[in-house]
């Protein structure tokens, strides 16, 4: 059985047909060829596939697609389009939070998540905010440091 889904995507309205169980992170990859959003462990344990849907950081991977009907979901190609986004790449940039990139989407993602509740976070609440979200490199504090920075840097933006 398939059915009809529509949802805001990236601020667009799209309409597919699917089967329910579906996962977004499929729909995401497959058919609307959004590569950004990575599969790292399909179980919702590495934060990969990180993505806002109506404004909270949710895995991909774990999302039905029977469940977007009507909902907002923000992935990294749509985040960056936004002022938010570049702050965040330049504080990277800067603190050398991106090496071989395959967690950077999705820590991203939890990162716009983290500053949108709390703006002006403690390292602790940095390091909770990540938590989910796995880097195979072990970069984990080069990556704290790039959203301490883009915090600073980007005062006023969230």
């Amino acid at each position: 059985m398939l059915i009809d889904v529509t949802f805001e995507l990236n601020g667009k309205t799209v309409t597919i047909t699917t089967h329910p169980l579906r996962r977004l992170l499929d729909i995401l990859r497959d058919d609307l060829r959004l590569t950004g959003t990575k599969e790292g462990c399909g179980e919702g344990e590495c934060g990969a596939c990180a993505v806002l849907l109506d404004r909270h950081l949710v895995n991909a991977c774990l999302i039905a697609a029977a469940s977007l009907e009507g909902k907002s979901v923000l992935t990294i190609e749509g985040y960056r389009e936004t002022e938010r986004f570049a702050v965040l790449s330049k504080a990277f940039a800067r603190a050398g939070s991106v090496q071989c990139g395959f967690c950077t989407p999705g820590m991203v993602m939890a990162a716009e998540a983290l500053l949108r509740r709390t703006p002006h976070p403690t390292e602790e609440q940095v390091r909770e905010g990540l938590t989910g979200n796995l880097c195979r490199c072990t970069g984990y504090n080069m990556i704290v440091d790039g959203i301490m920075l883009a915090a600073q840097e980007g005062d006023g933006l969230w």
